[in-house]
């Protein structure tokens, strides 16, 4: 049984296919993600993840070979490759930028094609051991029994609170977020580029389409945690209206490619979730934001769910019981995964900086991307460069 049906979820019911084992994905929600969501750029390590169970996002989205940052004062900061490293996995793969609706679809798609059932309207309140297995309850009075529990069940798992019911939750990370696409506005970008502005109250990136639409997101700083209801009560045309305020003093294109978006989506928190103590029990994991969720700062909140569905799938086929699957597979992810929450903590942190604590950031950033771009030496070059030999066996 695999609760939640997201990006990790159901990579994970098909990696789990790919290993010869059936799964049902039970999915809290009475409808599929069609139309959820804004977008986000899949690096390298994600797709050289979803290749190795044989999945290919031709034909969605567009490439984003590069990124380049910039200051509110219009300076170039740097440019460097969106992601190296992944020689071993060989040539082919670059960063790609897609809509999220249109990923679920895909992955959707590829689960049913290959058998996985989906279960609608379950959302999941309660699971215990059984003889041969666990029993999982959900909200609308129906149970299920599989051989094991895998929770996707994504920030405010419910799995989480019953393996670890004393483990950390949510972590506000003190911005907002919020984006849309503009039409008809020109840009000094080319397309596929990356474009992170550092600006003076506001962090904005925007990507242009080959198309020629333009997808951005923007992280307003908000030192208090908004509640739904709060966010919920900010019209699109009040986004508007703050975020171009906040980019009043900036140069670039932001306020116009904000003034050009039709629908500026409803905005959300970032939360991360600092270290769980344990991912399992009595036959019961989780994987991706259920037990390690990444700031959106450094792009790596999928792909590292995307990481954990297709490693868990291998570790399961290669260990003789689900126990010590279950610790092969924290061995092998743990470091990694906290490593890079951790990483996307200290790079939110730079967006939301005091102007006059700017400064030297910028300063700081010009000099190691001028050095990155000059020795090649990435020091994020350890994120993407992850590369999962699906015919490797897991080791004892």
């Amino acid at each position: 049984m695999v609760v939640g049906g997201g990006i990790a979820g159901t990579t994970c019911a098909i990696a789990l296919h790919e290993a010869g084992m059936e799964a049902t994905v039970h999915e809290a929600y009475d409808r599929t993600a069609d139309g959820a969501g804004v977008y986000l750029t899949l690096a390298v390590n994600a797709l050289d993840a979803l290749r190795a169970v044989d999945v290919d996002l031709h034909g969605l989205g567009f490439d984003t070979p590069r990124i380049t940052m910039r200051s509110g004062s219009g300076r170039t900061l740097g440019e460097l490759p969106y992601g190296t490293g992944l020689e071993a996995a060989g040539d082919g793969l670059t960063s790609r930028t897609v809509k999220r609706a249109d990923l679920y679809r895909r992955l959707r798609e590829e689960a049913l094609r290959r058998g996985v059932r989906f279960e609608h309207g379950r959302r999941l309140v309660g699971a215990s051991p059984s003889d041969d297995g666990v029993v999982a309850s959900f909200a609308d009075g129906t149970t299920a029994e599989g051989d094991l529990l895998i929770g996707a069940d994504g920030l405010r798992s419910r799995t989480r609170e019953i393996i670890a019911p004393d483990a950390p939750g949510a972590r506000y990370n003190g911005l907002l977020n919020t984006g849309g696409y503009a039409s008809g506005v020109p840009v000094d970008s080319e397309p596929g580029m990356m474009n992170a502005i550092f600006g003076r109250r506001c962090f904005f990136a925007f990507t242009p389409h080959p198309d020629g639409e333009v997808w951005w997101v923007a992280n307003p700083p908000s030192p208090v945690e908004p509640t739904p209801a709060e966010l919920a009560a900010i019209s699109p045309e009040e986004w508007r209206r703050r975020l171009i305020d906040l980019f009043r003093d900036d140069k670039g294109s932001a306020s116009d490619i904000i003034g050009a978006t039709e629908k500026i989506f409803a905005g959300w928190n970032t939360y991360d979730v600092p270290s769980v103590p344990v991912w399992h029990s009595n036959r019961m994991i989780i994987i991706g934001d259920a037990a390690h969720a990444t700031a959106p700062s450094i792009g790596q909140g999928a792909a590292m769910a995307i990481e954990d569905a297709v490693v868990l799938a291998k570790c399961l086929r290669d260990r003789p019981t689900v126990a010590s699957a279950f610790v092969a597979y924290e061995g092998l992810r743990r470091e990694r995964v906290e490593r890079v929450v951790e990483q996307g903590r200290r790079t939110g942190g730079w967006k939301s900086l005091h102007p006059l604590a700017a400064v030297p950031r910028d300063l700081v950033m010009r000099l190691g991307m001028a050095h990155m771009a000059r020795t090649g030496n990435d020091p994020s070059r350890w994120i993407y460069e992850h590369h999962i030999d699906w015919a490797e066996r897991v080791p004892a």
